[in-house]
């Protein structure tokens, strides 16, 4: 039989069945961008002739890195909100307030390239002007299941006191769904099925009830999901409070939006019971473990999720708060913080660690029938990792296998050596084949400068955290 690629001589990790799925000696083959069989490299090779062989001798053969939550426009202000408190409206919402539709499109390609490098292959990006930045991962050839992020919140949401209720504008949500809606009818199911659209609304504490209704039975309509912040801070459990008497999860659940489509981001402020609530209604869960950790010092509660009986992935979130949106950061970041939450070394393994970046994300996103893991018939999104690298050596197979755990507590990105998506490869000896990295840098560089410019006043004039640190020449 005839292939279009051969990958040979790996360690294959499958993530099929309950664990990693491990195939020591393995072998994989690609017709068109269809994995069309896994196995042993001698079966395989008995078995395919290949226009191209690529031998993984030493090296980790694994399904692309699934990130179910990332806002890539917003990565053209990374690291300016680190270390403070009122994150979003003192340190985001300044900036935001400067950041162009062409600024937002410039750093959502640094973004992508960021993620692509260190083995994403597929991004759940939620972001606002996604009609444009869609053509970003046209150009770079990722897989994305993308969303506009739909509010109510008005331009000059920034001027707002903390603690204060938001205004909510009616017009700005009709505008910001019509966008959302044409996403969803130009794009969807574009570029051979690489690009998928989803609805994005924001929270529940940034529009009116009206809108998420609208949403909601839009929802039923297109038969698609909903990918929403739920209790993502005291921020929203505050607003709740003052605009519906109700936190967050109570008032979702009265209104009808806890079920399979539902896409639940952070979770942040639930109690161990709304947490259950969430997890037994069929809505699925997002854990953003550096954000959180570094926005509001929390970990949100997934074991809790997964124990009682969820579906959650992980999510890298947004370059302003996480700074890094790699989803071997996130692994670690995940396990060791749960350990730490729960006093106990033994829970949040690196196998959930690994399987919640790959299988259990791509369940999240409504994408696991076709990646998250390698089996005949699943879409060739693949990386191969170079196990050969200082951080993953020495490698062990017997009396145990420490490359699992050396992925997620070793790894750092920059061992991923080939990442080939849709069957096509996108990135080969590190090198990415699709774009021009030094330009797209300069480019998003120099549109922050323009941000920064234009913003100064309202930055100076927001008097957070970081501004009293850099008086101090803490920074």
């Amino acid at each position: 039989m005839h292939a279009d690629i051969l990958i040979t001589n790996g360690f294959v990790v499958t993530m099929e069945g309950k664990g990693v799925g491990m195939i020591e000696d393995g072998a994989l083959a690609i017709k068109g961008n269809k994995i069309v069989a896994v196995g042993k490299t001698n079966e395989l090779k008995s078995q395919y002739n290949a226009d191209r062989l690529m031998d993984a001798k030493n090296k980790v053969v694994m399904p692309g890195l699934v990130d179910a939550h990332i806002h890539t426009g917003l990565s053209i202000i990374r690291g300016v909100a680190q270390d403070m408190n009122d994150w979003m409206q003192k340190g985001i919402w300044p900036f935001m307030k400067h950041v162009r539709r062409e600024d937002a499109v410039k750093g959502s390609m640094v973004n992508i390239i960021e993620g692509i490098q260190s083995g994403t292959t597929t991004f759940g990006d939620y972001d606002s002007y996604m009609t444009e930045i869609v053509h970003n991962y046209v150009k770079a050839g990722a897989r994305a299941r993308l969303a506009e992020m739909v509010n109510e919140m008005p331009p000059d949401i920034s001027s707002t006191p903390v603690g204060d209720l938001y205004p909510l504008e009616q017009s700005v949500g009709e505008e910001k769904l019509a966008r959302n809606l044409e996403l969803m009818e130009k794009y969807n199911e574009t570029e051979n099925g690489r690009i998928t659209c989803i609805l994005g609304p924001q929270g529940p504490d940034m529009m009116s009830l009206e809108l998420l209704n609208e949403i909601k039975g839009l929802g039923e309509k297109y038969d698609t999901k909903l990918h929403m912040h739920v209790a993502q801070g005291d921020r929203e459990i505050n607003q709740m409070e003052k605009r519906y008497g109700k936190r967050s999860i109570a008032f979702l659940e009265e209104n009808g939006f806890l079920n399979e489509r539902l896409i639940a981001v952070h979770l942040t402020e639930a109690t161990d019971e709304e947490t259950e609530i969430v997890a037994k209604s069929g809505a699925s869960m997002t854990y953003c473990a550096g954000s959180i950790g570094i926005i509001d010092g929390l970990v949100p509660p997934m074991l809790k999720f997964v124990e009682s009986g969820g579906t959650a992935g992980l999510g890298s979130d947004q370059a302003p708060g996480n700074n890094s949106n790699n989803m071997f950061n996130e692994m670690k970041f995940a396990a060791i913080l749960n350990k730490v939450k729960r006093g106990n070394p033994a829970v949040f393994s690196a196998t959930l660690a690994i399987r919640s970046a790959t299988i259990e994300a791509a369940k999240v996103l409504g994408i696991d029938h076709e990646v998250g893991s390698l089996k005949a018939g699943k879409k060739a999104d693949i990386i191969l990792i170079d196990l050969e690298e200082p951080s993953l050596s020495p490698v062990f197979t017997s009396p145990v296998r420490n490359i699992i755990p050396n992925l997620v507590y070793s790894a750092r990105g920059h061992e991923v050596e080939t990442s080939i998506i849709d069957g096509k490869v996108v990135m080969e000896n590190r090198q990415l084949l699709t774009v021009d990295v030094k330009q797209a840098v300069r480019e998003a560089q120099k549109a922050a400068e323009g941000i920064a410019e234009r913003g100064r006043e309202d930055i100076l004039q927001a008097d957070s955290d970081i501004l009293a640190m850099m008086r101090e020449e803490m920074l």
